[in-house]
């Protein structure tokens, strides 16, 4: 009967290590969520059959297009994702795998991270709406928003809920609509100072945009870099900073005129 080599011996073990620590690896969790496309919702309307924003201290007007904030959608905060599931995203291009920890806030239970989200949404639409007032130069004593938005949590429709309301209570300033009639959807934190910040997952936000009818989406421009990666066919794109950039550009586009570019 033949024998095995000591270096023949060695391979074939290290082959085995090696394959065993393979097989762990595929079906080991790994700290990353699948996402993909999620909803949008139309601020100017009703989700769920209730109003998004309610103005109440001050008169509002009828509007028409729409202003879309979108989501993603992800694996929950305690699924178990494995390298089969990240291969499959890799390929997919209406999912995409991301640390968990830039889905979630880090650490705790899921009720937890589930508190720390409503908390930032919770943040960030009373810094949407101080933005949108501070715009209008109209109190907060004497203006009263309400927005309610189910089954979203994040700061990252910050600036949409900003445009709602300055749409709903003074258009474009001239008797027209921010939208111009269109179907414009964005992303974007904002403070209330009406700085707009960087949010992520935004090539499969762009994707949700794209299937609910937008033909115009607004991004943070720090993230023109991911904005430009797989752009959808017919929309177009429109970086910004600030509200008031935000605005201008909305602005410009109803004017037939140079928008901004990434």
């Amino acid at each position: 009967m033949p024998t095995l080599s000591r270096r023949s011996l060695t391979l074939a073990v290290c082959a085995a290590v090696l394959a065993a620590l393979v097989a762990v690896a595929a079906f080991a969790p790994l700290p990353v969520s699948i996402v993909q496309p999620g909803l949008t919702a139309d601020v100017l309307g009703k989700n769920a059959g209730t109003q998004v924003i309610t103005i109440s201290g001050t008169p509002v007007r009828a509007t028409t297009g729409q202003l879309r904030l979108v989501t993603i959608a992800a694996t929950g905060p305690s699924a178990p994702v494995h390298f089969i599931d990240v291969a499959r995203a890799w390929f997919d291009s209406h999912e995409a795998a991301m640390p968990r920890d830039s889905v979630y806030p880090s650490g705790g239970s899921v009720k937890e991270i589930e508190k720390a989200n409503l908390k930032e949404m919770t943040q960030s639409q009373q810094d949407a709406t101080a933005a949108a007032l501070n715009h209008l130069r109209l109190s907060p004593q004497q203006v009263t928003v309400q927005l309610k938005l189910a089954d979203v949590g994040g700061p990252s429709a910050g600036l949409l809920f900003t445009l709602g309301i300055i749409d709903k209570i003074a258009g474009n300033g001239h008797g027209g609509d921010l939208t111009g009639g269109r179907v414009v959807a964005g992303t974007g934190t904002i403070d209330s100072a009406g700085k707009v910040g960087a949010v992520g997952g935004v090539p499969l936000k762009e994707l949700a945009a794209r299937r609910d009818g937008a033909t115009v989406f607004l991004v943070p421009r720090d993230e023109c870099s991911d904005a430009t990666a797989q752009l959808p066919h017919g929309m177009r794109l429109i970086p910004v900073d600030t509200l008031d950039g935000a605005l201008a550009a909305l602005a410009a586009l109803d004017a037939g005129r140079k928008t901004p570019t990434c």
